[in-house]
């Protein structure tokens, strides 16, 4: 079995962020193998104790901490003290990256803004993550993930027109900034390591928000047209794919080429409907929609969302039964992927996330959990 890997081992990161982007971005480098040491102010950042399980957010250790801040090591110092400031700074002169997340200012009026590290160390990488950036009409506004939802038009084109704009469910604007920071900070690393010269990282929630819907961003910058709200519907707004309505739950299919359609019409049981008049092209069927939509009700009716998932995966059609999050983790494709590793965290089981890919058969799962804020004050500071 080939060793796991550790691309990043030997680089170390000074991780000066709070709550979700930040940390994730760090979490990310951690898995792949970097000494990330996290600085918290005294007692530790707010996420630490706002959480579903009351026992381990008593602790201090609350999952929404965990989550993101698993094989790190811990240090406490208040950069308000002149002591522990330098204390910080010490650290920068052996570190290889900082990351922070202050509103932009905030580092430079603490005395820890890029152009002061540099002085102390002139190869680090000097990653600054914010709402909107610096610079510009909104630059240096403070924002967090669904605020950013609202910014960015995703909110506008999630949900439909009755209902209106609705925001996605998960924070998706966060863990997208903290992989696209942590892919900035690898690309750094690389950068560095052939000019020898420090590194320079502005990465903005808004700017990862636009390119996370990078196609609906080039047609309306392009044309001026503005996406309309899908609802369910596929993107490619293919009839004979969306959401539909079975026996027993609901039913995604992407069938968006004519291989698709053929495939999607046989396995209904309808082969008349590839060579129906109505329905022969796809501009005959999006002309024709409605009677179309009214087919595959009917026939998606006739059964369960699970049983039309199976036909369809047969014929090489795209399906699944919507599903809660509860029931793809029973149903174990993430266990083959071994995509969760289960860690005890003040004498709890916690299930954490590792790195969303696998690298030389390896799934980067966190060794070490998450631990008290200070934890590791006598390691690094002594």
């Amino acid at each position: 079995m080939i060793e796991r890997p550790e691309p990043l081992k030997g680089i170390r990161v000074l991780d000066l962020t709070e709550v979700l982007a930040g940390p994730y971005c760090t979490y990310q480098l951690a898995l792949l193998g970097a000494e990330v040491i996290k600085i918290e102010r005294p007692g530790g950042e707010q996420t630490r104790f706002s959480d579903v399980n009351p026992e381990l957010s008593k602790l201090g250790l609350g999952l929404g901490f965990c989550v993101q801040n698993a094989q790190k090591d811990f240090v406490e110092l208040n950069l308000k003290d002149q002591r522990d400031l330098s204390i910080l700074n010490n650290l920068i002169v052996d570190a290889d990256v900082l990351v922070q997340n202050f509103r932009p200012g905030v580092a430079e009026r603490l005395g820890i803004g890029e152009s002061s590290t540099r002085q102390l160390n002139s190869s680090l990488i000097y990653c600054s993550i914010s709402a909107y950036g610096g610079e510009g009409p909104i630059g240096g506004r403070p924002a967090y993930d669904h605020v950013v939802q609202a910014m960015s038009g995703i909110m506008h084109t999630t949900g439909t027109e009755e209902m209106g704009p609705v925001k996605v469910g998960a924070p998706y604007v966060d863990y997208g900034t903290g992989l696209n920071a942590a892919f900035a900070i690898t690309s750094a690393v690389l950068e560095r390591n052939r000019t020898g010269e420090g590194q320079s990282i502005d990465v903005a929630m808004l700017d990862t928000a636009m390119i996370l819907m990078a196609n609906n961003l080039s047609i309306t910058a392009t044309t001026g047209r503005e996406p309309s709200k899908l609802g369910n519907e596929a993107a490619s707004g293919a009839p004979s794919s969306g959401t539909f309505n079975t026996a027993e739950g609901l039913l995604t299919v992407a069938a968006n080429n004519e291989r698709q359609f053929k495939d999607l019409c046989r396995a209904l049981k309808h082969e008349e409907w590839i060579e129906d008049p109505r329905w022969a092209t796809p501009n005959k069927r999006q002309k024709n929609i409605v009677s179309f939509r009214e087919g595959l009700n009917e026939s998606f009716l006739k059964d369960t969302a699970i049983h039309w998932e199976m036909i369809l995966e047969d014929v090489g059609v795209p399906a699944s039964r919507v599903r809660t999050i509860g029931e793809v983790l029973d149903e174990g494709q993430l266990a083959s992927r071994e995509l969760l590793a289960e860690i005890e965290v003040a004498n709890n089981p916690v299930k954490l996330p590792g790195i969303g890919f696998k690298l030389n058969g390896h799934s980067l799962v966190p060794q070490r959990a998450p631990r008290m804020a200070g934890a590791d004050n006598k390691k690094w500071i002594g």
